[in-house]
């Protein structure tokens, strides 16, 4: 009884964190305003950023001994930090990382040694950073850090406070005004695959991006990046020179390989082979930096390192939500989080080769996509990229896990209206609909109410749905045909006799494969129902 106890005040007191924390979210009605202010005067964001760390008691210079492995790119960022964390972990170093968004919980951006951060911990380092900042606002005459600006300065909190070995830093937007970029020394720098996202802030142009994304270049600190094309890395070489700062291109990983076989990755997909060979070069850099007396002017760098002993770290990599394949007894669940075309015209490729794999061992397959797109993201040039894909059904949700949220503060983004996450749905549909030619019926409409505050009319198609949350969209697929699903309670949204009968092919399959991408904050979504240990 007292251990109960213990936990319900624990989890009293996480829940108090996460919504004090939801609080420095942005509304939805100053975002347009915020990015102004970004693109007019962007330096004075690191400034900023310096003023709330000196807040917290914390200053740029105790950064310096966080040994820092700093990471930006487009696509693949994420991955790169994680086989990076997971090579150096093997060595037995003990290990930050900071990454973003979380999938599930809000803890997840913030490892040790691999993990979330505790309960327990990240309630009692909130906290202190919260009240420190909080009791010294109206002093400074200025209020609380954003939403994302918070989390980097608690996670260097953190990663003091824990004394890691390193930490490997992955950048949240963009690099040169990017609130991670208060970093003065990190020990190495990575770049991943450059593309077009977040033009509003970066750019139009791929040399815009390039030029953000350098940023994080620093005098003497070597930096590594996979193949660009020409005119990304041709800014890259510029912003390097001007900056005085080594730049190496990584190798391909079939390299490192001869003699000692093809290497296996613990995450699936092509493109997770350049991400690993920028993880070994960042490792490689960072060892050879441990090893000597910690003066950059000692680093003995003259060329891409490939004489590397393979490390096992890359075959145990785990990086939910990526690539990743969930097999729920006939429902097999894809989920990538691609979110631009450059990740989408990988994640169909991965898709499409894994797809090809199982139905060669087994009778066709009924093909599912569930989709949903956040921002300003070109839903529509996505949607031309799945199409190839030949989806039975085309499921479209906006990232609401449940149609009442109380219990899913981790998941509440005060950035967008549900009006236009379900107006995003409902063009997605219209989109896929003329892409794929599907025929409109002219049938019973289907009312999905989201508590009362927005009907959404869905007329019944051929091959496309729209559901009002992540758990009505789930249930609808799996049918009750998933354990693991069912176990989150019986379905609670009305469905028509209508909807119900599209579903048969779902019933009566011996394979259902369910694609879902668009959104890391969809994917999060998702795994909340189908792996319950991470909401645990």
């Amino acid at each position: 009884s007292n251990l109960m106890n213990m936990l319900s005040h624990n989890n009293m007191y996480l829940l108090e964190a996460v919504c004090a924390l939801n609080t420095l979210q942005t509304n939805v009605s100053v975002l347009d305003q915020v990015q102004r202010e970004r693109s007019e005067l962007p330096e004075l964001q690191l400034q900023a950023m310096r003023g709330f760390l000196h807040r917290t008691g914390l200053t740029v210079d105790k950064l310096d001994h966080l040994n820092i492995i700093h990471v930006t790119g487009t696509k693949g960022k994420g991955s790169t930090c994680a086989f990076t964390e997971r090579i150096l972990r093997d060595y037995g170093f003990r290990t930050g990382f900071y990454s973003s968004p979380h999938l599930v919980q809000v803890r997840e951006r913030i490892r040790i040694n691999g993990q979330p951060i505790s309960k327990e911990l990240f309630t009692k380092y909130f906290w202190e950073v919260f009240s420190q900042l909080d009791a010294t606002k109206d002093s400074h005459g200025v209020n609380m850090p954003a939403y994302f600006r918070f989390l980097t300065i608690l996670a260097f909190h953190v990663f003091l406070q824990e004394r890691v070995d390193l930490a490997v830093i992955e950048v949240g937007i963009g690099g040169a005004y990017d609130c991670t970029n208060i970093i003065r020394k990190p020990w190495v720098c990575g770049i991943s695959s450059l593309g077009i996202d977040h033009t509003s802030i970066l750019g139009n142009t791929i040399e815009e991006i390039a030029w953000q994304k350098a940023g994080i270049f620093k005098p003497g600190v070597p930096v590594f990046t996979v193949k660009q094309l020409d005119r990304p890395m041709t800014v890259l070489q510029d912003r390097a020179k001007e900056i005085g700062c080594p730049l190496w291109v990584c190798p391909d990983l079939e390299q490192y390989e001869s003699g000692a076989g093809p290497l296996s990755l613990g995450l699936a997909g092509q493109q997770q082979r350049c991400n690993a060979s920028l993880a070994l070069q960042l490792s490689k850099t960072w060892l050879q930096r441990y090893r000597q007396s910690g003066d950059l002017s000692h680093t003995s760098l003259t060329s891409p390192l490939i004489s590397l002993p393979l490390s096992p770290g890359l075959e145990v990599t785990e990086w939910p939500g990526r690539t990743q394949t969930l097999r729920h007894g006939p429902v097999t669940y894809y989920l990538d989080g691609a979110h631009t075309t450059g990740s989408m015209q990988a994640c169909v490729h991965w898709f499409s080769q894994e797809i090809q794999q199982e139905e060669s061992s087994n009778s066709p397959v009924i093909r599912v996509l569930l989709f949903n797109t956040t921002g300003e993201r070109d839903s529509a040039a996505m949607l031309k990229l799945l199409e190839p894909c030949q989806f039975d059904f085309a499921v479209f949700c906006p990232n609401i896990t449940e149609t009442i949220t109380e219990n899913n503060a981790d998941q509440q983004n005060f950035n967008v209206s549900v009006e236009n996450m379900l107006t995003r749905c409902l063009d997605n549909q219209i989109s896929w609909q003329s892409l794929s030619g599907t025929e409109t019926k002219q049938g019973s409409e289907s009312e999905l109410l989201i508590k009362g505050r927005l009907p959404l009319l869905a007329k019944t198609r051929t091959h496309t749905m729209v559901f009002p949350c992540i758990l009505s969209a789930l249930q609808w697929i799996s049918q009750g045909r998933d354990a693991v699903l069912a176990a989150a309670g019986s379905p609670y949204l009305p469905v028509q006799p209508s909807v119900t009968a599209k579903a048969e092919p779902l019933r009566e399959a011996a394979q259902v494969s369910v694609l879902v991408t668009g959104s890391l904050h969809l994917v999060g979504g998702v795994l909340k129902y189908l792996d319950p240990s991470l909401a645990s």
